[in-house]
């Protein structure tokens, strides 16, 4: 199932997206997508409101699409999960994942206008396969016991400035934290449908020009593994999103350093989630 959020930012719709590609309000089974609506079994009512035919058809015409989510708790993100990633940045593979956290402000819609931060010159992109919590993940006991949590899969694009990331603070989250800067969505997609989670090719390309393209198959620490290593250490809450890392070809780590610039655009696309575009303009 696909879950998702139109209209203008604040006033955004709940809704599911049919497998013919027509759009239903959820109005009637929620105020919005939210952590409560997902503990509570939002997604099996309705997709059960869906095949019921009960829900009201909406026209998307012209509407903007917002996260699928309302803004989460916490963003948590991990870095340098795909080895070829970590040799180009020039750092070590890691033994542990790494853990960081992000401002949960910085969530936007897939196609919002992101914004380079004043004083920027190292605004750098990162396509990413996002996982929503659906499900308290507290001390589990083990990997298996993961996926009982997952309530679905976004794409997200964890935007970093890598100057204030990496040369101001020994902390990542200045460079991290900056607003607009993680993309998510355009559809929230239920594990069912968005199949194996290890076996998702991502891509993206900047002003049409192929930067990224890898596959979740290469990922150092799995997504199992993920929610059980951060289930030992902080309380994961339904409506929580974990960026899951990202593949080589970053700016960071391309000849040139060909960092983003006003007018820019950015396209990313991974199987089955669909696809993100955002235009990038100075602050």
């Amino acid at each position: 199932m696909k879950l998702l959020r139109i209209g203008p930012a604040g006033e955004e719709v709940p809704a599911a997206l049919g497998d013919d590609g027509r759009v239903f309000a959820l109005t009637g089974l929620t105020a919005d997508i939210d952590g409560a609506f997902l503990a509570t079994g939002g997604i099996d009512r309705a997709r059960a409101a869906l095949a019921a035919g009960a829900l009201p058809e909406l026209d998307p015409s012209g509407l903007r699409v917002g996260a699928p989510i309302v803004r989460p708790g916490k963003v948590v993100c991990i870095g340098l999960n795909y080895r070829d990633h970590a040799e180009e940045t020039g750092a070590a593979i890691p033994g542990r994942p790494v853990v960081f956290m992000k401002d949960p402000s910085t969530v936007v819609g897939p196609c919002d206008r992101v914004l380079i931060p004043r004083g920027s010159v190292k605004t750098d992109w990162e396509v990413e396969l996002a996982v929503v919590i659906g499900k308290e993940a507290r001390y589990l006991a083990d990997e298996d016991a993961a996926a009982a949590c997952i309530a679905g899969y976004a794409i997200s694009n964890d935007v970093s400035e890598r100057e204030f990331q990496l040369e101001y603070s020994g902390q990542w989250d200045l460079g991290k934290s900056c607003e607009t800067f993680n993309p998510l969505g355009p559809w929230l997609v239920t594990p069912d449908e968005a199949g194996d989670p290890q076996a998702l090719g991502l891509r993206l390309a900047v002003n049409g020009e192929s930067r990224q393209d890898g596959n979740t198959k290469n990922m150092i620490f799995d997504v199992a593994h993920i929610i059980w290593y951060l289930s030992q250490y902080m309380v994961l809450n339904p409506g929580d999103v974990i960026n899951t890392g990202t593949p080589a070809g970053v700016a960071l780590g391309l000849p040139g350093n060909p960092y983003l610039r006003d007018g820019d655009t950015v396209e990313l696309t991974i199987d089955g989630l669909g696809t993100q575009r955002q235009t990038f303009s100075n602050a």
